[in-house]
């Protein structure tokens, strides 16, 4: 905006007109959510598409499977950078140099003046160390002063005046971060620990998937366990127990999914982005409390 640059607005995610669009303006920067980029690797138009004007492609909302990343830079020519944000910090808060180191599944670092540490997730008390995973704490001059006539909600979340991001991550030495999960989807079987986007990024490795999220649902034995939903791509026929192998190769054994469900598409947003709140409020409505 600074700079006078064309801003090119949809209403919506549409596949069809958003090719369209590209043809006919040829952005320089194009940034989306990740489903967005998965439905582009996916579409054949793809690589006809002259992309030489773009040269960076920025993913937010949601984590980028790396997966994703690759394909979508090999087809397209362009540099995917992964950034971090959210309302409360209005709402960026990391972003990966555009040019620079550029570490594999790092949201990147803070932007400048907005300072962020990794705070114990019991008890929000103690700093951790790098590499240790933790509660994503921020504080600068992007974050919000309190929730609207909610001063409970508020309370909850500001501390000494640092925003508590309800977001699991990690610093490596170098200061890059790096997203781990949210603190409510985490997902707690027989007393482990599961990230569905652990799981997430294996299911994306299946050369027949063509979208995945994994959550946790009730289960009487293990307190929880891991339910994945798949949209395969266009003319491909999966089956449960091939993705079932396909993980036993690539996961620990209580992080395979034990089920799976085959849709031909996933509840978005109007941006794209995956709800999977709408999911756990489904398995609610199915008869079973959804996964806290």
């Amino acid at each position: 905006m600074s700079r006078g640059a064309l801003i090119i607005v949809l209403p919506r995610f549409e596949i069809n007109g958003f090719i369209k669009t590209m043809r006919k303006y040829r952005p320089t920067m194009l940034p989306g959510v990740p489903t967005l980029f998965v439905a582009l690797i996916n579409d054949p138009r793809l690589p006809k598409l002259d992309l030489s004007e773009l040269w960076a492609c920025i993913s937010g909302s949601a984590p980028l499977p790396l997966e994703v990343r690759d394909r979508f830079e090999a087809l397209s020519g362009c540099t995917m950078l992964e950034g971090y944000g959210l309302t409360e910090a209005a709402p960026v808060t990391h972003f990966n140099p555009i040019q620079g180191k550029r570490p594999p599944g790092s949201m990147g670092l803070p932007l400048p003046g907005t300072l962020a540490k990794i705070m114990d997730a019991e008890t929000g008390d103690r700093e951790m160390p790098p590499g240790a995973e933790g509660e994503l704490a921020i504080a600068g001059p992007q974050v919000m002063a309190g929730y609207w006539h909610n001063p409970e909600e508020t309370a909850q979340v500001l501390k000494d005046g640092w925003l508590y991001t309800g977001d699991l991550a990690r610093m490596d030495e170098d200061g890059y971060f790096y997203i781990v999960e949210r603190k409510k989807d985490l997902i707690i079987a027989g007393g482990y620990k599961i990230y569905p986007r652990e799981v997430e990024e294996v299911l994306y490795q299946h050369p027949g998937v063509k979208e995945a999220v994994a959550f946790g649902v009730p289960d009487a034995y293990r307190g929880e366990t891991v339910k994945a939903i798949i949209v395969p791509k266009d003319g491909v026929q999966l089956a449960a127990t091939d993705l079932e192998a396909h993980c036993r190769g690539l996961l620990a054994v209580y992080k395979v999914p034990k089920i799976i469900e085959f849709r031909a598409e996933l509840p978005k947003s109007l941006v794209g982005k995956v709800l999977r709140r709408v999911l756990k409020e489904e398995e609610a409505g199915a008869g079973r409390p959804a996964a806290l």
